[in-house]
């Protein structure tokens, strides 16, 4: 069974590894594996006293995870087509082996998940913690800060909290380690689950007392220490400190193991299970391995790139009309779409800028929604993203709700001046608007499910203040009178116009 879902699954895992190397933050997923022989390996002569006893309802989730890894493979979401993967392994151990070696492995069988990259969700929460800890710190000591979203400027110079200052890599690693030292070192459940509770809470507040650390060392010596990638070196040496002296202190804590069950007490009543009804799981499992990723096969068969062009008018009702001169420089980074639109308006309230990136069949290197996607790169220079929320309007009768945000060029790099533009951004999913990245995939795995397209595309409508106006009253009045023939604009790109 492990053989067939190998096999079959091996692009994902593959796809898994190849994560696991280029990025920093999952590479201790490289060790999972081996943790988790390992672990099994201790526990070898308790195993050998247990019957194998195959447990047919395990098939009941597998097939939950292979409804999950579907879905996850028609809308080239990562996440969901590895976890998914990486759950029909570990349910292989109960579905053979049975409830009880599964119940005795539970450890080493949760532990698998850490070979799953995930969490980076938490990447812009965490950045934006470290940066409200960080300024918050450095006035309480008496440095002057101006902060503008992850930016700010004290009298020594410029910071800025980007995506390797989140500690993210600081908490995966610590979450893992946490975790397999509780389960080594303590038998009680409380003192197991505070332990990891630690280990999730300390690298943060580490974290920020590292980024404090930096920022007052530059600021003490002049820039001349902790200022370039010898920042990075002092993080992981303090980190290592944090991470020593947490086991250290837990070790106190640390309760001896118990000793072994008699015999008679762990060992199962003899059941038994007949040659045909272990065909009969056999043959359930294999079709459900091999289900999924024929289907995917079938549905992603005939897909084929269609040129793509989208045509927005030239005037709009209300007064709009296109012109020449775009609003800014600002273009939002999301990568690899198969065409692109950007018109700038001219109305009685103001000028508003419309951008729009149209993706079809999509794929690992081309998809709407991706981690990679942002109005703004954190490394950005000119453009700083200082505000995001969310807003409801009211769109033909219907609610619809965007993500409005601020963005600011500073004037030292802004050859025009200090700039502040309004982004109102939201998704086109086949018809349907939502600015939920969950949502979005959700209607794209149901429209391929249904054998339709997965046609979407990522709308930014932009504006800046103008005279006796607000920049949203402006962006909300041009998406009231004008959405519903952008919309026609991107259904007749994905040849849906007849059905408007």
């Amino acid at each position: 069974m492990l053989a067939l879902l190998l096999g079959l699954y091996y692009q994902t895992g593959a796809a898994m590894v190849s994560i696991w190397l280029r990025s920093e933050t999952y590479a201790h997923a490289f060790v999972v594996p081996p943790i988790v022989v390992w672990l099994v390996w201790r526990r070898r002569h308790e195993l050998a006293t247990l019957t194998p006893t195959p447990w047919p309802w395990a098939l009941m989730p597998m097939a939950a995870a292979a409804v999950l890894w579907l879905l996850g493979e028609l809308v080239t979401a990562n996440a969901a087509t590895q976890l998914a993967f990486t759950a029909m392994l570990v349910l292989v151990v109960p579905l053979v082996l049975g409830r009880q070696v599964a119940s005795m492995l539970m450890f080493p069988l949760a532990f698998s998940f850490f070979a799953v990259p995930g969490g980076e969700f938490l990447t812009p929460t965490l950045m934006q913690w470290t940066a409200d800890f960080t300024v918050m710190a450095v006035r309480a000591s008496g440095v002057p800060v101006f902060r503008e979203g992850l930016q700010f400027v004290i009298p020594s110079g410029n910071w800025s909290v980007v995506e390797a200052c989140s500690g993210i890599r600081y908490l995966m690693a610590s979450f893992m380690v946490g975790s397999l030292f509780a389960y080594l070192n303590y038998q009680s459940s409380w003192r197991r689950a505070v332990f990891i509770a630690v280990s999730i809470l300390l690298p943060v507040v580490a974290n920020w007392l590292r980024a404090y650390m930096i920022v007052m060392l530059g600021h003490l010596s002049d820039n001349k220490i902790a200022t370039g990638a010898d920042h990075l070196l002092y993080g992981w040496v303090f980190f290592g400190i944090v991470i020593i002296g947490m086991f250290f202190i837990g070790a106190r804590w640390a309760e001896v193991d118990a000793p072994p069950k008699a015999l008679h007490m762990i060992t199962p009543p003899a059941m038994r299970i007949s040659a045909m009804s272990m065909w009969g799981v056999f043959a359930t499992f294999a079709l459900l391995a091999i289900l999924p990723v024929a289907l995917s096969g079938a549905m992603n068969r005939h897909a084929t790139d269609r040129q793509i062009t989208i045509t927005l008018p030239t005037t709009l009702p209300g007064g709009w009309v296109a012109g020449e001169s775009p609003l800014s420089d600002w273009v939002p980074q999301f990568a690899n779409a198969s065409t692109k639109e950007r018109k700038t308006y001219t109305g009685p309230e103001g000028r508003v800028e419309v951008h729009i990136s149209y993706y079809q069949n999509q794929s690992e290197a081309r998809k709407l929604v991706s981690s990679g996607n942002s109005l703004v790169r954190s490394e950005d220079r000119r453009w700083n993203q200082i505000r995001q929320d969310s807003r409801r309007i009211i769109l033909g009768g219907h609610e619809v709700r965007v993500l409005s945000s601020e963005l600011f060029a500073s004037s030292t790099q802004s050859p025009s001046g200090r700039e502040r533009l309004s982004v109102w951004h939201f998704y086109w999913i086949n018809g349907v608007f939502t600015s939920s990245d969950l949502l979005a995939k959700v209607l794209s795995a149901w429209d391929r499910l249904r054998g339709r397209t997965d046609d979407s595309a990522a709308i930014f409508v932009v504006s800046t203040n103008a005279e006796g106006s607000t920049s949203d009253e402006i962006l909300n009045k041009f998406l009231v009178e004008n959405l519903s023939l952008i919309e026609r604009s991107l259904a007749m790109a994905g040849g849906r116009a007849a059905e408007l």
